[in-house]
């Protein structure tokens, strides 16, 4: 089994997200070797900026070198399909952002590939990586709250507010047709299903488009980044979603509630849900990541510090730092990363691995399908798994890590 230092990765993709892998891996320990842009020029030039390894011309001359073993692919949306496939066709072990395609039938071809690959695979949903995400999971799932009944919640950005704001994610063709639910939506679908341990079976979705016309740069402009000089802006209409409401309904019968945007003034990443339990309620949000809301009905209401002393056993090893050493975002990645490279270490996916895979990123997907399906027929649609993949293990415990 390697140790993860002798481990080499590359990253497609040098904007704000693969900039934050690149950092993450090299925290585990994990040599980044390589990095591809959407040009060599900007790849270069984000590199000098950045302190990020060697370029690459391309990621087919990173996927033909021998001694990467890992790829990470942290590239616009439209790209995943042909870019996983070829570090798949290469040998490599692939770590692909969400989503993991544009299509549900995509994705569905990735997951096999990766299955005859024999590789191992992983969606980038850091966001379960939270230490309370995680207790929370646990606290569901072993009864502590009850029967399950109701879930609500929302992710909240304001980075998409003003008509000048823009950046690819805007663009169907590069983004799909989906924008605030598949970016930031899918990842709070994602984690309310994976706290829960229930499927999302059937969706009531209604879409906002609140900034109809956007003025925008000739040149690309990156994630989160102000817009330049108003001088020489493109008007452009706008078709995708801002902001939509989704009315959930689980395996379990469990109901759920969610509000997304990206047009909230003064919310920079804000994820929040409660879980409302039979017996008891805990509720979480990330601005304020320390702390666990665990409610009652019958005596005082507790607050639970992120502490690797306090927590449920199973979670604790996911906690970097002893407790008041405050943890966040970035620690998700790493977190993340040192689970799946725990499997990258031993060469191949575990039977029943410990981060969301493949698998998990294509039910994803057949859950946004049905949202895109559910806002345009202005119904319930049931989520469409009869395009899952057959005996794929999807994520079943998270007892087993890597310490």
């Amino acid at each position: 089994m390697k140790r993860y230092s002798e481990i080499k990765a590359g990253v497609v993709g040098v904007g704000f997200i693969g900039v934050a892998h690149v950092e993450a891996l090299r925290r585990i320990g994990v040599q980044v070797v390589g990095v591809v842009g959407s040009s060599p020029e900007r790849a270069q030039a984000k590199a000098d900026a950045a302190d990020l390894p060697t370029v690459y011309p391309t990621i087919e001359a990173l996927a033909a070198d021998s001694s990467i073993d890992v790829i990470h692919i942290a590239s616009p949306n439209n790209v995943h399909y042909d870019q996983v496939l070829a570090c798949l066709s290469a040998g490599k072990h692939v770590v692909c952002e969400k989503p993991l395609a544009v299509t549900s039938a995509q994705s569905a071809e990735l997951v096999e590939a990766a299955q005859a690959a024999g590789v191992v695979n992983a969606v980038c949903f850091n966001l379960r990586f939270y230490a309370h995400v995680l207790q929370s999971r646990s606290m569901a799932q072993s009864g502590q709250l009850g029967t399950v009944n109701f879930v609500t919640g929302a992710y909240l950005q304001d980075w998409l507010l003003k008509d000048t704001d823009w950046n690819w994610r805007l663009v169907p063709e590069e983004a799909g047709e989906l924008r605030a639910v598949a970016d930031i939506g899918s990842h709070w679908l994602d984690l309310v299903r994976f706290m829960t341990g229930q499927d999302i079976v059937e969706v009531m979705a209604d879409l906002h488009t609140f900034v109809p016309v956007r003025r925008h740069p000739a040149g690309p402009v990156e994630t989160f980044a102000a817009a330049g000089d108003e001088a020489d802006l493109v008007e452009e209409s706008m078709s995708s979603d801002d902001a939509a409401s989704i009315m959930l309904r689980f395996a379990s019968g469990a109901q759920g509630l969610a509000a997304i945007s990206q047009i909230s003034a003064g919310r920079k990443n804000s994820i929040s849900f409660e879980i409302d339990g039979s017996d008891s309620s805990v509720a979480w949000q990330s601005e304020n990541p320390e702390s666990l809301f665990i409610g009652h009905r019958g005596r005082p209401n507790e607050l639970l510090n992120r502490d690797p002393s306090l927590v449920d056993a199973e979670v604790a090893p996911h906690i970097g730092y002893p407790g008041g050493h405050v943890e966040g975002y970035p620690d998700t990645f790493r977190a993340l990363f040192k689970a799946v490279y725990a499997d990258v270490a031993k060469g191949a996916p575990s039977s029943h691995p410990n981060y969301p895979t493949f698998a998990d990123g294509h039910d994803a997907l057949l859950v946004t399908d049905a949202v895109a399906r559910s806002a345009a027929e202005r119904r319930w649609v049931s989520v469409d798994r009869q395009t899952s993949i057959a005996n794929v293990d999807r994520q079943e415990s998270i007892a087993e890590i890597d310490r």
